[in-house]
């Protein structure tokens, strides 16, 4: 585990706006992502009939669709001990392998920092 008070604060900021996100939707996952230029997207797990995402996925179709060039770091919280493979990749795709992904419990706890390659 890591103490989320001593992450960076733009770090801190993305896990605080996914957990932000998980709580206010009542969904069982938020994510956020950081863009090249600090801008950050926020998401929530979609669970509709025809199309399901996880809020990783989904955080970065929003970056994808402002515009988005590349990733600086991304951040989920779930009660999953970390990023499924899916998740990782759609990172990738957009910031490249070496992207962090920080991976947090529900509480914010940072569990892991995974690379998305």
């Amino acid at each position: 585990m890591t103490d989320s008070s001593a992450l960076d604060p733009e770090d801190r900021k993305i896990v605080t706006l996914a957990r932000s996100a998980r709580a206010r939707n009542g969904v069982p996952e938020g994510a956020a992502v950081r863009d090249e230029t600090g801008r950050t997207y926020v998401a929530g797990t979609v669970a509709l009939d025809s199309l399901r995402l996880s809020a990783l996925r989904t955080a970065v179709a929003m970056a994808v669709a402002s515009g988005a060039k590349s990733l600086e770091a991304a951040a989920v919280v779930t009660e999953a001990g970390t990023a499924v493979e899916e998740d990782l990749a759609a990172v990738r795709d957009l910031g490249g392998p070496g992207t962090p992904v920080l991976v947090a419990g529900p509480d914010g706890t940072v569990r892991a920092t995974v690379a998305a390659g």
